[in-house]
Parts: structure tokens; sequence; C-alpha cells
């Protein structure tokens, strides 16, 4: 079965986090994850603010293992109709139409994915 990390979740498995263990499966089968281009976006610029460049570059090459999915015409018109229709902000509707694009599971603890077919929802904890 494919896999899709949500930013949130590669973030909280690269910080050491309290639901870093609840990531450790689908990132341990880089022939199985989906990688968003969106997410390699928002980690890289999250863990380059907070830690620097080097370790972005590092986080980004983890994430490249698995097969990148880049935003092309046909995935972003999916997406603004999966955005108009849950009310979802643009960068999660990317990430679960790119999940359901490729028959996916989605992996995160973004509380916008809470209760959606296909995501395995993990709260966060402080």
């Amino acid at each position: 079965m494919n896999h899709v990390v949500d930013s949130s979740a590669w973030l909280e498995y690269f910080a050491g986090g309290p639901n870093a263990a609840h990531f450790r499966e689908p990132l341990r089968q880089p022939d199985e994850l989906i990688v968003p281009t969106i997410t390699l976006y928002e980690v890289f610029k999250v863990v380059q603010r907070q830690r620097g460049e080097n370790a972005a570059i590092q986080a980004v090459a983890l994430m490249r293992q698995g097969r990148e999915v880049p935003l092309d015409a046909s995935l972003a018109i999916q997406a603004a109709q999966t955005s108009l229709e849950l009310g979802l902000p643009m960068a999660d509707s990317i990430i679960l139409t790119t999940a359901r694009v490729h028959q996916a599971r989605l992996w995160t603890q973004d509380e916008d994915f809470e209760g959606l077919d296909g995501v395995y929802y993990f709260p966060k904890k402080d």
C-alpha cells in the first residue's frame, strides 16, 4: 500500500517529537512512499528556519527517497475541487488529493484531516 506523509508528520519525525513513532512505519518503506512536492517546500522551509540550511538539505534528501509527485495541471484542478468540497487550505488539499490519486494512506497530525477517509490521524501532543 502507498503512503503519503503530511508535512506536519515529517516535521514531528525529524524533531523526534511525541508522535514520531507513529510515522516510522510509512517512512521505513520508501518504495511505497509518495512525496508531494509541496511537502518538500513546507519541510525545507521550517527545518531551515529552525535548524539551518544543512539540516534542511538532509531532511529533503531523506524525503526524496520516496517517489516525488509534482503539482501538475490535473492535480492542481483536482486539489482545488477538494479544497472547495472540504474547506481545506491549499497545501492540505494538494497533499490529500495526491494521496487519493495514488491510492495512498495519508499519515498526519494536522487536525484539518481528522475524520477523513484514508487518513491516519494522530492528535498532536505537546
